[in-house]
């Protein structure tokens, strides 16, 4: 059988969730379900359970701007994480909209009928009016896999930190971390306080940033204000800053580099220099700026429990890892802290009036929309601040955009394709220089240089362009049923 919706939500992480709760308070009157390929919610939250995993950005931003987070830890872990998308879901009644279990594989999109059919791996079959991606662009299936030389040599365990074993006993073990990124910066501190020593090992270094895990500013508000007022406070603060230390980052990045080096290097031990192991060889942006709460990575450093290695490596054998430099690492276990994989609309096959849409050939219209592609939208966060605060932006412009059809009995809506050939050069939707986001590039879409091609890593921007706005803004197309076929195409 065949069920019909107003609106399909896919994925019921974070993203799925605020999408189906904003759905409820400003559509209440819409129906709609929530596809979910696994077996529970909280998606990237609880398939990542690597010792440490917690948020790089304040939960006051993360968090839903209309749940407030409630817990003293500003810079959450991720059990905690997890915990507060569940209960959001349960508060709100998203739970008995979801369907488990049900991986989307293919959406047709109609314009006889003005609606997208949407399968899933199990044979069944949705038809909805406005098709929702809120699955993000993580590949659940593997993370990013470097096959060294000499893997099948070394006699330990090799792990993922995407695929870690809840079984693994790394007590008094030493441990080799490969990678300089968030993920190996959170490993590290939380390795070391079981195992006999971690070791950091990178090709290259990345910029770290330690800060507070608690926000004593939001503590003291928490105290005086309602705690609706004191979380828009804090909320508001945090996002000011933010964009604030972007902006002067990006504009002068020389005398930010060296701000950021001289923190670290007061920071370090006597025995690790500051270079080459914290000297990274781009302009900080250029990389996401890796988050370490309370100093923990430092610490660790500091106690003798962990150290960095700056080098290539040559091979595995099967004592651990030969270095190019001549040197070799012992170890027990090596974690493969290499990166994620990208993917584009959750790989789902998606056609409109049986023409393949290539995600990597799309222009990314507002950053979640794309050319002749109709009643679709695809859910991205911000990669210098956030992931919540575009995603909430991005949930409620489809409201007001779904508000809009009704309100002039409109069937459908798309941007118009030939208005993005003028938007300037193609360039990547995920605008850093990573070494996973530039593996990923081609395969994902893309974006212009002028608005509203552009998407802006600016919140403040962003917060006026889709909640004030226009609709009608002389790019998005609509159509009405006598006209569909045409304006669709």
């Amino acid at each position: 059988m065949t069920e019909h919706v107003d609106v399909l939500i896919v994925g019921a992480g974070l993203s799925g969730i605020g999408a189906a709760c904003r759905l409820q308070e400003r559509l209440p009157g819409k129906t709609y379900a929530v596809l979910e390929a696994r077996d529970t919610i909280g998606g990237t939250w609880d398939l990542f359970r690597y010792p440490g995993i917690r948020s790089d950005s304040d939960m006051f931003t993360l968090g839903y701007p209309f749940r407030p987070w409630k817990d003293p830890k500003a810079i959450a872990d991720g059990p905690s994480i997890l915990s507060y998308i569940r209960s959001t879901a349960s508060v709100y009644g998203i739970v008995d909209r979801i369907r488990f279990g049900h991986q989307v594989v293919r959406a047709s999109w109609s314009s006889a009928s003005a609606l997208w059919t949407v399968s899933t791996a199990h044979g069944a079959t949705f038809t909805c009016r406005f098709l929702y991606l809120c699955s993000g662009y993580y590949s659940y299936e593997s993370g990013h896999v470097v096959d060294f030389p000499g893997r099948a040599d070394f006699a330990g365990e090799i792990v993922h930190p995407q695929h870690w074993p809840a079984e693994l006993d790394y007590t008094d073990k030493r441990v080799v971390v490969i990678g300089s990124g968030a993920t190996a910066v959170t490993l590290v501190p939380a390795l070391a306080a079981r195992a006999s020593h971690v070791t950091m090992l990178q090709r290259s270094p990345s910029y770290i940033v330690a800060r507070p895990g608690s926000d004593a500013l939001a503590d003291r508000l928490r105290a005086l204000l309602p705690e609706k007022l004191a979380h828009r406070v804090v909320r508001g603060k945090n996002v000011v800053l933010g964009t604030l230390f972007f902006q002067l980052m990006r504009r002068l990045p020389r005398r930010a580099s060296l701000a950021l080096r001289k923190r670290v290097a007061a920071q370090l031990p006597a025995s690790i220099p500051v270079d080459p192991h914290f000297v990274p060889s781009y302009d900080p942006w250029d990389q996401r700026l890796c988050l370490v709460p309370d100093a923990d990575l430092f610490r660790a450093l500091r106690s003798g429990k962990a150290d960095v290695v700056t080098d290539e490596i040559s091979r595995f054998t099967a004592s651990g890892v030969s270095l190019a430099s001549g040197r070799s690492l012992d170890a027990d276990l090596i974690v493969t802290a290499t990166g994620l994989r990208l993917v584009a609309f959750g790989g789902i096959a998606l056609t409109v009036d049986g023409r393949a849409v290539e995600p990597g050939d799309q222009r990314a219209y507002k950053g979640m929309m794309f050319g002749g592609v109709p009643n679709l939208a695809w859910c991205v966060g911000y990669t210098n601040n956030s992931w919540t605060l575009r995603a909430d932006l991005t949930s409620q412009y489809v409201c007001r955009l779904l508000a809009y059809l009704d309100r002039r009995g409109f069937a459908f809506c798309a941007p118009d394709a030939e208005s993005a050939s003028g938007a300037g050069r193609p360039r990547p939707i995920v605008d850093l220089a990573s070494g996973y986001i530039k593996r990923a590039a081609p395969g994902l879409p893309k974006q212009g240089e002028k608005r509203p091609w552009m998407m802006r890593q600016n919140y403040l921007l962003d917060f006026a362009d889709m909640r004030l706005g226009r609709v009608d803004d002389g790019v998005m197309r609509f159509g009405r049923a006598e006209d569909r076929v045409t304006a669709a195409r």
